[in-house]
């Protein structure tokens, strides 16, 4: 397998890095074999595929680096990786950073969200205190072997404290050191289009999941965003080719 260029490098290129998300080696591969240059595993699609469970905080991160080290070591592309909240508080981020940079991962994101979480796109998060996220986001920083091992700091206020609010706490977590910054669930076009005008401090990642209304690459590129990732897609195409398989199998008799 030949060398993986590092996600630090491809972030230096010009315009808009689309990375569709994997549930295991083979949507992995599939993915780099479409041509796209990096791949994102979904903590939604791991845990709803691999365990048959919603995405509300029931995989351990042992379970989450398991599965990412199978994506690492099947593809030759950079891996993104949801590190949910990294585990408790900054002292397990400290090993959460040390398991998932030992599985190959190119960068992860912890969000600020209490523990158990919810997935970004559901109702009912809450989230912890802005200086608790800042001593995680330092933690991170000073507990990776190499630089090239990015940190992006994910906030979910949007949906708890309002927009205003996450913006403030996105700064701040610029401060703190984090590499990228990654908004999530924006509902509206106009949020979408307010958050690259009201940051300039680090690269922005996009999450085109379903509160988040849909934009095409080229207009996110000119908003400003550098990484959008597309979580859903490959488990959205399993499920409705096998049920379609599965439909056609019973109706018929015959396997398509």
């Amino acid at each position: 397998m030949p060398e993986r260029i590092s996600l630090k490098d491809l972030l230096e290129d010009e315009g808009l890095l689309m990375v569709p998300g994997a549930y295991n080696a083979l949507t992995a591969k599939l993915i780099e074999d479409a041509g796209f240059k990096a791949v994102y595993m979904t903590g939604y699609g791991t845990s709803a595929a691999n365990f048959g469970f919603p995405d509300i905080g029931l995989l351990t991160m042992t379970e989450m680096v398991e599965n990412v080290s199978r994506i690492a070591n099947s593809v030759s592309i950079p891996v993104i990786s949801d590190a949910d909240t990294g585990y408790g508080n900054q002292i397990n981020v400290f090993r959460t950073i040390q398991e998932f940079e030992k599985a190959g991962v190119s960068a992860i994101h912890i969000e600020d969200q209490t523990w158990p979480k919810r997935c970004g796109h559901m109702s009912g998060k809450s989230v912890i205190e802005t200086n608790e996220m800042i001593k995680k986001i330092k933690t991170a920083i000073d507990s990776r072997k190499k630089d090239d091992f990015l940190i992006i700091a994910r906030t979910d206020a949007i949906a708890t404290h309002g927009f205003d609010e996450a913006i403030k706490r996105a700064k701040e977590y610029a401060k703190a050191g984090a590499d990228i910054l990654f908004l999530d669930a924006p509902r509206t076009k106009n949020q979408v289009k307010k958050i690259p005008k009201l940051i300039k401090e680090k690269p922005l990642l996009i999450n085109l999941s379903p509160k988040t209304p849909n934009f095409s690459k080229k207009e996110l590129e000119d908003m400003g965003y550098k990484i959008a990732i597309y979580p859903g897609v490959s488990l959205a195409a399993t499920v409705l080719s096998c049920m379609e398989d599965l439909n056609e199998l019973k109706e018929t008799g015959e396997q398509i």
